[in-house]
């Protein structure tokens, strides 16, 4: 049986906020070693509890653009993946429309906010 480990080190400032995200993993054919990272999401489902836990880091440099396109490029994932797992087009296209709308209102208002 094959193994593959994700591996994650974040180093916190003294209000422990990230100051420095690190990630690596065995399947990582392009990597030399750890790479840096402004932002992860992790989501989990705890099948004991029937919810999911979640686990957001971001460092103080993560711009709020970015982070904006981040949740969108994620949302717009979800549907791709919703629908591989599920075979569901309705959920699917739902999804992916809500991804399309959330990046034209980023679109319309940047530098508004």
């Amino acid at each position: 049986m094959k193994k593959s480990n994700i591996h994650f080190d974040i180093t916190l400032d003294e209000e422990n906020i990230p100051e420095k995200i690190l990630w690596s993993a065995t399947d990582n054919p392009e990597s030399n070693g750890p790479a840096e990272t402004k932002a992860i999401c992790i989501s989990l489902w705890d099948a004991d509890h029937k919810h999911t836990m979640r686990l957001d880091l971001w460092t103080r440099e993560m711009p709020v653009e970015e982070m904006k396109k981040f949740y969108i490029d994620m949302i717009g994932g979800l549907s791709q993946s919703l629908y591989t797992a599920t075979g569901d087009t309705f959920m699917s296209e739902e999804i992916r429309k809500l991804a399309d709308k959330l990046a034209r209102y980023v679109v319309e208002n940047a530098g508004k906010q």
